[in-house]
């Protein structure tokens, strides 16, 4: 057999269990030529003290034993642990051991005598088996890290977000993330861990939430007695991240004292725990986030500026909510899922106009007020546009939450396109009661781009903001699309100004 069958084994393992010591010493030195590690055992007892210390990709077990049998070591086929190919051997082979040998998980079994060849050639089947499961794991997560799923929206900043977030997610250096105050920040810095690879957890800290004289401590750790009150030797969060990624919310409310310690620990690799004596080295990628203009912070002496820059390798910029109005259709759709499951109330769909309502606002609070929003509608049982009609003193439209407003067709009994006598000033649905048709109704007042725009966000909002797929529905390019959203943001951006 060629040796570049093999190539890939070096990362692979694997456990012979015979009672016999010229067995073992053959396949340890044949497989030891190519495996990173072979171990071997002489019974089923003695191969599970090993099993429990460290992970097989293969055994190679001999069914006769001494004790018990290796068909009876049920521990190794454990669906609920099992990570490991068997292939079982045997001098004493009958129909009935074979078929208990396959039912207890058998990847392949083999009498003795044999020859060296045909043992390697079924490890060899059973490795390339679990290198094209380690290759397709491999590739699953590459698409994940092109698209995180848990960032909502497909507005053209949004999906570059994503896209940058995908290229510098692999790289250990720090990241900066800066934005306005509830634009996502931590999940953006998740979202580069969870695609990182790294082997460690993922912990966060608001630097202005901790006092500080409490943030060395909170950061690095202490030893027993380092400090009044400190009974006990603690871990910082360094060291609980270690592997990971350490997430610093609101940098820039970091003390200048504390930014130096910072720093130190970023270029050394290791920290100091208040009250020891010695360092400790510590793997940690560090993501950072502040609503703060650090450059304006660095210029007037509040933060360090060779901190900056060694927390500015890499910066992911978070746009405001009203720089990607485009994305408020999907993200209230998500919200108000979630929110409705949480709540254990009924799904709601919005109307139109309330979508509309929703772009047309300045969204100081950025996604967080969105969410909040979103939790206040379902509660009050109110719909965005009717909230707002009445903060403006302005009578609701009687609209009400608890029945779907998409599909309610109470306001339209005709049900006939261009109602005359429709009282909703939007969109609705009508049922024919003859033909059994679902109907479309607008106000017969409305102009012909009213109708168009009311038809286009509809179906939009029936795909959760999915321009793509509504497009196709619609039967034009998305960037017909793209361009009508563009004329209707103008003119809502017009008339805020006038």
């Amino acid at each position: 057999m060629s040796e570049n069958a093999f190539v890939s084994w070096s990362a692979v393992s694997a456990l012979v269990v015979d009672d016999e010591p010229g067995m073992r010493a053959i396949l340890k030195k044949a497989l030891s030529k190519q495996f990173a590690q072979v171990d071997v055992a002489g019974s089923i007892e003695e191969a599970e003290e090993l099993r429990k210390r460290c992970h097989f990709d293969l055994l190679i077990v001999d069914i006769n034993l001494p004790g018990r049998s290796g068909i009876e070591w049920h521990e190794a086929f454990d669906p609920q642990t099992r990570r490991s190919d068997v292939i079982f051997m045997t001098g004493y082979a009958d129909l009935d051991t074979a078929i208990r040998a396959l039912r207890a998980g058998a990847s392949d079994f083999i009498l003795k005598p044999f020859n060296l060849d045909q043992m390697m050639q079924s490890v060899q089947r059973c490795i390339e088996r679990r290198l094209v499961e380690r290759q397709n794991f491999a590739l699953q997560r590459d698409v994940e890290r092109s698209y995180p799923v848990d960032i909502i929206g497909d507005a053209h900043s949004t999906l570059s977000m994503k896209k940058l977030i995908g290229q510098i997610a692999p790289s250990q250096a720090a990241v900066l993330i800066e934005g306005e105050s509830g634009t996502g920040k931590e999940l953006v810095a998740r979202a580069l861990h969870q695609l990182s690879h790294r082997s460690g957890p993922f912990v966060p800290l608001n630097c202005g939430a901790i006092a500080p004289d409490l943030l060395e401590s909170e950061l690095f750790g202490h030893v027993s007695g380092a400090f009044t009150g400190a009974k006990k030797s603690r871990e910082g969060l360094f060291r609980v991240a270690n592997n990971g990624t350490l997430f610093l919310d609101e940098i820039g409310e970091m003390p200048l004292s504390m930014q130096s310690s910072l720093l130190r620990a970023l270029e050394q690799k290791a920290i100091r725990p208040v009250g020891a004596e010695r360092e400790v080295k510590i793997d940690v990628r560090i993501v950072a986030a502040t609503n703060r203009n650090l450059k304006e912070e660095v210029a007037e002496g509040r933060f360090r500026r060779d901190l900056y820059y060694r927390l500015n390798v890499l910066t992911i910029e978070l746009p405001a909510l009203r720089e990607r109005l485009d994305d408020i259709p999907a993200l209230a759709h998500h919200f108000t899922q979630q929110l409705a499951k949480d709540l254990g109330s009924k799904p709601v769909n919005w109307m139109h106009e309330d979508i509309s309502a929703m772009q047309a606002y300045d969204w100081p609070g950025n996604i967080r007020e969105l969410r909040n929003m979103m939790e206040r509608c379902l509660l009050l049982g109110k719909p965005p546009a009717d909230y707002w009609r009445e903060l403006a003193g302005e009578a609701p439209s009687g609209s009400d939450i608890s029945s779907d407003p998409v599909t309610d067709n109470k306001q339209c009994p005709g049900g006939t396109l261009l109602a005359k006598g429709c009282e909703s000033r939007q969109f609705c649905r009508g049922h024919d009661s003859q033909s059994g048709e679902t109907t479309f109704c607008y106000p017969s007042d409305w102009t012909l781009k009213d109708v168009e725009k009311a038809h286009i966000m509809q179906v939009v909002d029936s795909y959760a903001g999915n321009k793509s797929a509504a497009a196709r529905q619609l039967g034009v390019a998305r960037k017909t699309l793209e361009r009508k959203f563009k004329e209707w943001a103008d003119e809502v951006l017009s008339t805020t100004e006038q």
